[in-house]
């Protein structure tokens, strides 16, 4: 328990990895003025906008793994299909004021693509990251370090293709692969997993995630999802067959409407755990939060 505990608080440090430090973080003491209620006026908006989109496609063999480092911001949609192959396509969305600035951040917030048989990387660089800036662009404006940027990947890759992802907020989309799945993100808004099998581990800093399973029994290993804080949704298709733990470590609630699924033998149920099986039992999907709720109901079921 310690340890699952010590896992979903070092997921939350991935929210402010991806924040700029507050004033206390950087060491400058904060400024107070005489009447609190007058705060400095908002910056304004970057005039301009673009946004591009580029893609890449690699081959991939029977078994390879994929590896994406996503950007700050931005949301990742990964779907698998038939073809032995991994399509990698990003929305890169830049703000500035001008287009000489526009052109300053292009060249340098996007993502580089390396691979080798069996081994597909995708790493974001951009303005958040200081090592690679003092590399690639020394002279860079201090200005447009702050301006805002996104990149929205959406990936297709082998149905049997191992995944692991890092991923700061946006939304997230994984749906048809059953192969290992390692994600560790930020805040996301929504995530959303809708699949059969496979191995997966799963931790959101903070979010909504929902894990539909349109099979009447998962194929795999099993499945872990973790959120520090935010919600947990199980949605099971009738008849399915598995064992489901579901548990609120702090303040929350776990909540069951899915006919099915009875507590297991010699367990200790709760307003906070439950220790369920549905049928005849199965591969166990596991779902923690810090705070907030879970809820266990079935398929196309809205309570």
């Amino acid at each position: 328990m310690q340890l699952l505990r010590a896992t979903l608080l070092l997921a939350s440090a991935l929210v402010l990895a991806h924040a700029g430090p507050s004033a206390a973080q950087s060491g400058r003491p904060e400024r107070k003025t005489k009447d609190a209620a007058v705060k400095p006026p908002a910056a304004a908006a970057p005039a301009l906008k673009r946004t591009t989109s580029r893609q890449e496609v690699r081959r991939l063999g029977h078994g390879g793994r994929l590896t994406l480092y996503g950007a700050p911001v931005g949301s990742i949609t990964v779907e698998g299909w038939t073809r032995g192959e991994v399509e990698v396509t990003a929305d890169i969305e830049l703000r500035a004021d001008t287009e000489e600035e526009l052109a300053r951040l292009a060249a340098v917030n996007d993502f580089v693509l390396d691979d080798d048989f069996d081994h597909v990387r995708v790493m974001t660089t951009g303005t958040h990251d200081r090592k690679f800036m003092k590399r690639a662009a020394r002279d860079f404006p201090k200005k447009l370090l702050s301006m805002p940027w996104r990149i929205d990947y959406r990936v297709k890759i082998p149905t049997n293709c191992d995944l692991e992802i890092y991923a700061g907020s946006g939304a997230l989309n994984f749906s048809g692969f059953e192969g290992a799945l390692r994600l560790n993100a930020g805040e996301a808004a929504p995530a959303s997993f809708t699949l059969t099998g496979g191995d997966v581990e799963a931790t959101l800093a903070r979010g909504s995630l929902t894990l539909r399973v349109p099979a009447r029994g998962w194929r795999g290993r099993g499945a872990s999802f973790r959120v520090v804080e935010g919600d947990i949704t199980l949605e099971l298709p009738a008849g399915f067959s598995g064992d489901v733990n579901a548990e609120v470590l702090r303040v929350g609630q776990v909540e069951s409407t899915y006919e099915g699924l009875a507590p297991r033998e010699r367990t200790k149920q709760t307003g906070r755990q439950l220790l369920g099986r549905a049928g005849a039992g199965g591969a166990v999907l596991s779902l923690t939060v810090g705070d907030g709720t879970i809820r266990v109901r079935q398929e196309g079921v809205r309570q």
